[in-house]
């Protein structure tokens, strides 16, 4: 009888060592052709896209092409700042350097392309957090996560404040007026509630620990009560200066293209624009052309250049998230995601 135990748990030992074989040697190299693919297909599926590049290339060699490397030079600051902030959430956990962070926030872009609302990010930051610590790691990511889309609602709430004068010189006012008072008041109660939530984690938990059956939950969740005051404000100032950086980023973009908006004009606009991107789902790989109907929406009030719009989208969008999807992508060949005993 102890030798069909003992015959088992090799057995066992042997399928686990297989599997950890195949998802360290097979899964970065596959995840990695799979990106490049799907990257390449979304491209190469959008309508006059190639006017766009032709028109981003036109503007970009021109008098004013610096405002592109500093859009480029921001991407890095933006990512940057996003590895700083996992850093900040993961130290009453375990601590990592900001190298070893940086490569697990583009990993997660990666992996984030074809998920809703990118919730593969999740899965792409903790393959480099130890096995024991994942779960208890995805916690935190969501309360990140949760620090930038409060960000995102609270600006792009004031926004549709401001934004609703320049509405209503338009002839869609009309039809567009109801809806309007209906998202500035479900935006305005969700930061509320949101917040509320946010600096009192402590109170989720122990509504999770009531609720049978969900021990194993409270137990990987509990690292959140951890997260005191002063963590808290420091990851939410993070996600406020990121979220500027974006707001930079876009307006440069749009000036580049010859889109006639003032800085003031282009940050309730962008404001919004991310608003609408972080409260519709979507597939990262599959926004750009949202991005495209929502930049014609908000800012033809300010501009007729709906070439320059579009062009702005589309750089906008291969610079934060197709060049670091395909840098993460890379960072994964080398990851190990169990370690073999």
């Amino acid at each position: 009888m102890q030798e069909q135990v003992i015959f088992e748990e090799d057995k066992l030992y042997r399928l686990n060592k297989n599997i950890k074989l195949f998802l360290n040697y097979f899964l970065g190299p596959v995840l990695f052709v799979w990106v490049c693919y799907s990257v390449w297909k979304q491209i190469s599926n959008q309508p006059d896209l190639e006017k766009h590049l032709q028109s981003i290339y036109l503007e970009s060699t021109g008098g004013d092409s610096w405002k592109l490397w500093v859009v480029m030079l921001l991407m890095l600051v933006n990512w940057g700042i996003e590895a700083r902030k996992w850093q900040v959430l993961l130290t009453s956990l375990q601590k990592i350097s900001f190298l070893q962070s940086f490569k697990a926030i583009l990993s997660g872009v990666a992996l984030s392309l074809n998920t809703p609302n990118r919730i593969g990010e999740y899965g792409g930051r903790v393959l480099f957090i130890p096995s024991e610590n994942r779960i208890r790691a995805i916690s935190l990511t969501i309360a990140g996560s949760f620090s930038q889309l409060l960000v995102t609602l609270s600006l792009g709430a004031a926004g549709l404040f401001f934004l609703s004068d320049e509405l209503a010189k338009t002839e869609m006012f009309n039809a567009l007026r109801i809806w309007i008072a209906v998202l500035k008041t479900l935006v305005i109660f969700a930061v509320v509630i949101g917040f509320i939530i946010y600096f009192r984690l402590s109170w989720l938990i122990r509504g999770v620990e009531k609720l049978p059956g969900l021990e194993k939950v409270v137990k990987h969740i509990a690292v959140l009560e951890n997260m005191n005051v002063t963590i808290l404000l420091r990851v939410l100032s993070l996600s406020l200066t990121r979220f500027m950086v974006f707001i930079i980023q876009y307006v440069l973009m749009l000036q580049l293209m010859q889109v006639e908006i003032s800085w003031w004009q282009g940050f309730w606009s962008v404001s919004v624009l991310f608003l609408l991107l972080a409260t519709i789902p979507t597939i990262a790989l599959l926004e750009l052309g949202l991005r495209w109907e929502y930049s014609i929406l908000l800012f033809s009030l300010f501009s007729t250049n709906i070439v320059g719009m579009y062009a702005a989208a589309t750089g906008i969008w291969l610079i934060n998230l197709v060049l670091p999807a395909m840098a993460g992508s890379l960072f994964m060949l080398g990851i190990r995601v169990y370690k073999l005993k």
